[in-house]
Parts: structure tokens; sequence; C-alpha cells
């Protein structure tokens, strides 16, 4: 019986403490898309940057005390793209750019999660766009603090940034002009500033 005592106190003990700090948990947040832009820019002409975004997105960003184990997970409806110029909007939908009828979404699939200094992380990930999928890398600001809205939703703010090379995504439309500049730049910069409201 004493020897029983002596191995049921410890493990007593060491419930007791483990219930005093709490279990790891995990927070699924939901992308706030009346909050949030993903936006994107590219070269024209070699003169100025053409940007534009996507109007219609959802995502999940999950959120460990562990923050390797978080994950990151976006859909983005390609034909919600908008440059602001409707006949050139109506071009990037068809097959010389997105094709959106065939390929009607594009999909960011986290990876790996990393800090990355103080308050930032690095996002490494898969991107699916024009049904061709290529691993990239997202810099990321943040999550911010929570704070609580007037509604009573607790929020985060995040930003993050890459850049990709159309081309290896098969968007290769594109002409020359006579001193040899492209009309329309290969590397594309994305920028996402997005609000996360957590699930209750």
């Amino acid at each position: 019986m004493h020897l029983r005592m002596k191995f049921v106190i410890p493990v007593m003990l060491s419930l007791i403490l483990m219930l005093a700090h709490g279990p790891a948990t995990a927070a699924v947040w939901k992308i706030d898309p009346d909050h949030s832009n993903i936006m994107f820019q590219v070269k024209h002409l070699g003169l100025a940057e053409v940007k534009g975004i996507f109007r219609k997105f959802e995502g999940t960003v999950n959120l460990e005390d562990d923050i390797a184990k978080s994950s990151v997970k976006v859909t983005i409806d390609a034909a919600s793209i908008d440059t602001g110029v409707e006949k050139r909007d109506e071009h990037l939908r068809t097959a010389d750019f997105f094709d959106v009828a065939k390929y009607p979404t594009l999909t960011f699939v986290s990876k790996k999660v990393a800090p990355a200094g103080k308050g930032r992380l690095k996002v490494i990930g898969d991107l699916t766009m024009h049904g061709i999928t290529k691993e990239v890398v997202l810099n990321v600001v943040g999550p911010s603090k929570e704070l609580k809205d007037p509604k009573g939703n607790i929020r985060r703010g995040l930003a993050a940034t890459t850049t990709i090379n159309r081309l290896d995504f098969g968007l290769t439309y594109n002409s020359v002009l006579e001193n040899g500049v492209l009309a329309i730049g290969n590397r594309v910069t994305i920028h996402v500033e997005t609000e996360l409201v957590k699930e209750k």
C-alpha cells in the first residue's frame, strides 16, 4: 500500500499541474472578406505597375500554441478578378490568362509555418493557379494581438506578401515591344491584408 501511494501521489500532482496550466490549445480563425484584401501588381510596358484585386475569397487559419503546428487554407474565386478596367478583366478571365471556365479557383494550402523574427512568420505552402501547383513562401507580419470588436467578435490582423513568376503557372500570354520590352511583366507581387474572426 505504501509503495502504491508513492506512485499515485506524483501522478495526481502531475495531473493537477497540467490542469492548472491548461492543455495546449488551438483556435480556428475565419478570414473576414469584408475587411480583407487579396491584391496583386505586375509591370506594364516596363513603365508602371498595374494593380488588381480578387473580390471573392474565403479562408481558415488554425493557430496553435506551437506555431509550427498552425495551418492556413485559402480559396479564391478566379472570376472575381478586378483591375478597374472591364475589358482588361474580361480578357484576364479568358484562356489567354486565368481561363476561369476551366480553372474557377485559386488555392493556397500551407505546409510549414515558422517564426521569422519578432511579430513575423514564414508560411510555406502550395499555390494552385491555372491548374498548376507550385510551392511559394509567404512573408507574414502578425498575427496581431486579439481584440474584441463592438459586436463581441474576437479579431486579429495579419499581412502577407510573396512574389511569383506567372510563367511558372502557365500564364504565358504576352507581346514584345520593338525595344524588346515585354508588354506584361512576368513577376507578380501578391499582397494580402486580412482580418481574422475567431470561431465561437
